[in-house]
């Protein structure tokens, strides 16, 4: 009797035949974007009381590179640097589906795992695509559950992303490939109880994700076993963090045909993905000529899966403790598209938090759970404002600017990456050599040296 391919068989399967050559060029697009992005953004958070300690928890020596800082760290401890400090603004890139950050999981894993291997351009560009691509698939298995189970699926999913990935540079087999995902899921992790008080937890989790897919890779290949059905198993991945029998179809069907990497979103603001559309409307009703002591009240429409991390409890979410916690306040980013008209990373300090136009109107922002908001397979807004001589204005977003229906073009995010490293004192003009860079490595040829980029 044969026995039906696990979960993770299929997907070793596709990977082990997966050809870089036949990816189309918008997946390729996609993932040197994402290089683009997530490198400028770790550069940027390197000097943050966060990047700070991570680096000093981190300090473990060897020959990988740290962006902006350059080479001399441990291959994972480098991997957990890049991408703690790529996701610590909340500013990296996502998916609509499920909020996930591929580009700060999967790109710090290959650039680490490509030093620690000596692996050529065209193996880290594989598992640029295959980690990025699987991540992605997994976030739209998880769907909700995941952030309800009370998880990051960023860190949970982020793990077996990077496991993928760098087991599909390195050329594992299938069966290799098999043992590494089925480590994987042993070295998963993130809870979300950082909304509780605007601590840092949620910063580490892309980074703790990148080296403990290394770590699992590095065991797989070693020949270390891992349950081949850590996907759909009754004590499974998604049986444990997700508390739900999932439809795996999305995760394998169409694998090499469909390529969801070719759809990441791409942030034109610092704070979470759901509230991204809401900034696009207050910033429109400022356009329009509304200032915030005009307002009484505020309300906005909101997704029902999005109350528990963006607008309750309200109280908290109307005076957030600190400016990391502002970043998940439905209240505290729509005030800021008000008042400052933007909502980038000089919105998100101890200076922005304390404005005090911004600290009045906070209060004056409530919700309402639209029963027929789409999330999370479209991110929408509504933002209605009453003013003071009765009239009611409103705005709305129809989709995530910089999401698939509204991309942002390669100068955007040369200009968002450009603007990042400048805010950290370091040359805006670096931009353009990482994209060079990016290109150059996603097209496959030659050798692989992150070291070589320079970001002074």
């Amino acid at each position: 009797m044969t026995t039906a391919p696990t979960v993770s068989e299929i997907l070793a399967d596709w990977i082990v035949e997966m050809d870089l050559a036949n990816v189309p060029n918008d997946a390729i697009a996609g993932c040197a974007n994402t290089i683009i992005d997530t490198i400028g953004l770790s550069v940027a958070a390197l000097d943050t009381d966060y990047g700070q300690s991570v680096r000093q928890a981190f300090d473990d020596r060897g020959t990988a590179t740290v962006f902006g800082i350059g080479q001399g760290f441990a291959p994972e401890s480098a991997a957990a640097i890049n991408g703690t400090c790529g996701h610590g603004e909340d500013y990296d890139n996502t998916f609509e589906g499920c909020p996930v950050h591929s580009g700060v999981v999967i790109v710090p894993a290959l650039m680490a795992a490509g030093q620690r291997y000596n692996l050529p351009a065209a193996a880290v560009a594989k598992g640029i695509v295959v980690g990025i691509e699987v991540m992605c698939r997994l976030g739209l298995v998880a769907d909700k559950y995941v952030h309800k189970a009370g998880f990051h699926p960023t860190g949970i999913l982020g793990a077996m992303a990077a496991a993928a990935g760098v087991g599909a540079a390195m050329g594992q087999t299938r069966a290799q490939l098999r043992d590494t995902m089925g480590v994987a899921g042993s070295t998963a992790s993130g809870i979300i109880e950082y909304l509780a008080d605007g601590s840092s937890t949620k910063r580490l989790h892309p980074g703790w994700a990148a080296q403990a897919g290394m770590r699992a890779a590095a065991l797989g290949a070693a020949g270390f076993s891992g349950p081949s059905t850590v996907f759909e198993g009754v004590h499974g991945l998604f049986h444990g963090f997700a508390n739900s029998k999932p439809d795996f179809t999305p995760l394998i069907s169409d694998l090499g045909g469909m390529w969801q990497s070719g759809r990441l979103a791409f942030k034109p603001f610092a704070c979470g993905t759901m509230t991204q559309p809401y900034v696009d409307c207050a910033i429109a009703l400022k356009r329009r000529g509304v200032t915030p002591d005009q307002i009484t009240a505020i309300t906005c429409e909101v997704g029902e899966g999005t109350v528990h991390r963006l607008w309750a409890p309200l109280a908290l979410k109307q005076n957030p403790p600190t400016a990391y916690a502002a970043k998940f306040s439905g209240p505290y980013c729509v005030a800021a598209g008000l008042v400052f008209g933007d909502a980038g990373l000089a919105e998100f300090t101890d200076t922005a938090l304390a404005n005090p136009a911004l600290r009045a109107l906070c209060p004056k922002i409530d919700f309402v759970v639209d029963p027929d908001n789409p999330y999370p397979s479209n991110y929408t807004g509504h933002v209605k404002a009453t003013l003071t001589d009765g009239q009611v204005v409103e705005a709305r977003a129809a989709c995530l600017r910089g999401g698939a229906q509204e991309p942002l073009s390669r100068d955007d995010i040369l200009a968002k990456c450009a603007a990042n490293l400048t805010f950290a004192g370091r040359n805006g003009a670096g931009a353009q050599r990482l994209a060079e860079f990016a290109d150059a490595l996603m097209a496959g040829h030659g050798g692989f040296a992150p070291e070589a980029v320079d970001l002074a």
